[in-house]
Parts: C-alpha cells; structure tokens; sequence
C-alpha cells in the first residue's frame, strides 16, 4: 500500500520535476559551462574552453564593479524598505477591527501589475510635467521646479527604488498579515489580563512569533530585489543614463544580447547565482538561532 502511494506520488510530481530539470537545472549547469568558454552568441563555432579567464576579465572590469556597487545601492534600500514598511502595514491591518479585506486589496492591488506596465506608470509620473514634480513641488512650496527623477544619479536610483517598493510593498504586507493571523488569539488575550500595552504587545509577543514570517519575506524581498531588471531596462532605453542603475542583471542581458558576449554573461550569471545562495544561507542560518514556538 505504501509503494503504491509513493508510486502515485512520484507521478503526480513528476511534470514539475521535469519543469526544473528542464527551465532550471539545465540553464544553471549550461551556464556554469559557458562560463569557463570563449562563445559569441552569433558565432558558428564550437565554445572554446578557457578556464576562469572571464572572470578575471569581470573582476578587473570597471563596469562589472559599477553593476555590483549599482545591485548592492538598490537592494539594500529597497529590501529595507519592503521588509520594514510591509512589516509596519500588516501590523496597522490586523489591528483593524473593520476594513481587513479593502485594505488588503488596495495594498495588494500594484502587485498584480506586470513589472514593465507599473515601470511605464511611473514614468509618466516621473515626466518632467508629471506628477511627480507636482507633488514635491506642492509639499515643498517649490512651483515650477524639475527634480530631474530619471536624469540625476541620485534621483534615478530613488525613482527605480519607489518603483519597486510601489509595486512589492503590498505583496509582502499581506504575507505578514497572514503569518500574524495564525497567531493564537488566547495569546494576546493573556497579555491584555497581564497588563499589556499594543506595543508590548507587537514587540513582545507578535514580532517574535511571526520570525518564520520575517525570513520568508527577508530571502523572498532580498532575492527579488537582486533579479531586478525590467525596471532598469525600460528607464535605460526610453533616455535615462545607464551607469547609475546598471545592476547586474541589466548588465548581464547587455552583454549577451547587444554584445554576444554570452561566456561573460554567463560568468556574471554564475557570480550573481553565488552571491543569492550564500545571502539566503546567511539568513537562514540567523533564523535558526534562539527559535520561538507558541507552546
């Protein structure tokens, strides 16, 4: 009885495994090859083996260092951002005692966005006349002034962080809201007879509960923000500079699809692949220390 389970469960597994063998495993294996190749994408020839000479040309490559510093700007703020706000937001909803569901929805609703449509939204509100001026200049007594969102380096990097932030905020909130939600409610109501506040409350109880939430969000917001792309790509060929928001990933399709320099792009792959794993190892491992359990 039992192999005749695990036999139907193999085959009711089986279309996703081969899934990612197929769109996941095998791309990782090929691009760890063509990594220590020399290959033109355009060229006929047959990958020439050359060991590690593309990743010493990238660690000795200014522009590769420009998408690494550009990655590190934006995902630091941008995974900050994400994780506090949308952490603050699930709390500010599950305290409601009416509106739980609007809330969530009108929160939740930029999430259902394409990137490349909410990236084209905002850059109508980024247009010199948009309302992005409009708001700064109303908020700041400063008529008529273009803040230079998608020209500037400073503003560019702040205009593909909101971007971002817009669109995923409401994703992750709701992720906390459900993670607070299973929290027993005998919980709290025990706190309140002990004389707790709201914040002792959160702080004390909630926020030490929701730890397996935290890190969920934590590694998903993370490795999002590392594969941004469409953002970058859409601000870059509609004008705006490339350097200041050259991340990787930006740099990555540059370099295979303009340049054919699909070996390098490959190595970059590879090196973007290492710094994902070892950063969720890093978060996983703090998570396993000092757990909490309701019981």
């Amino acid at each position: 009885m039992e192999e005749k389970r695990a036999r139907w469960g193999w085959f009711f597994v089986s279309p996703a495994l081969l899934f990612f063998i197929v769109f996941s495993f095998y791309p990782i294996l090929n691009s760890f090859y063509l990594s220590l190749t020399r290959y033109n994408l355009l060229s006929l020839k047959a990958p020439e083996f050359v060991w590690f000479r593309n990743y010493v040309y990238l660690f000795n490559s200014p522009d590769f260092w420009n998408s690494l510093k550009s990655t590190a700007i934006f995902t630091v703020a941008t995974f900050l951002l994400l994780v506090v706000v949308s952490l603050a937001l699930g709390a500010f909803i599950i305290s409601r005692k009416r509106c739980q569901t609007l809330l969530q929805m009108v929160f939740y609703s930029p999430a259902l966005l394409s990137s490349v449509v909410a990236a084209l939204i905002w850059f109508l509100i980024f247009d010199p006349r948009g309302l992005a001026n409009q708001f700064v200049n109303f908020i700041g007594g400063t008529p008529g002034v273009d803040h230079k969102w998608l020209a500037t380096p400073v503003m560019l990097r702040l205009s593909t962080i909101i971007v971002y932030f817009w669109k995923y905020v409401g994703y992750f909130t709701i992720i906390f809201v459900a993670g607070m939600g299973n929290i027993p409610k005998s919980i709290h109501e025990a706190a309140e007879i002990d004389g707790a506040n709201k914040w002792q409350n959160f702080w004390l109880i909630v926020f030490p509960l929701i730890k397996p939430t935290t890190l969920l969000v934590s590694v998903m917001a993370m490795l999002q923000c590392l594969k941004t792309f469409s953002t970058q790509y859409l601000f870059t060929t509609s004008g705006a500079p490339t350097k200041p928001i050259n991340v990787i990933t930006l740099n990555i399709y540059n370099t295979a699809i303009r340049d054919f320099r699909i070996d390098r792009a490959s190595a970059m792959s590879v090196i973007l692949f290492f710094i994902m794993l070892v950063l969720s190892w890093l978060q996983f491992k703090a998570s396993r220390e000092n757990e909490i359990s309701y019981m």
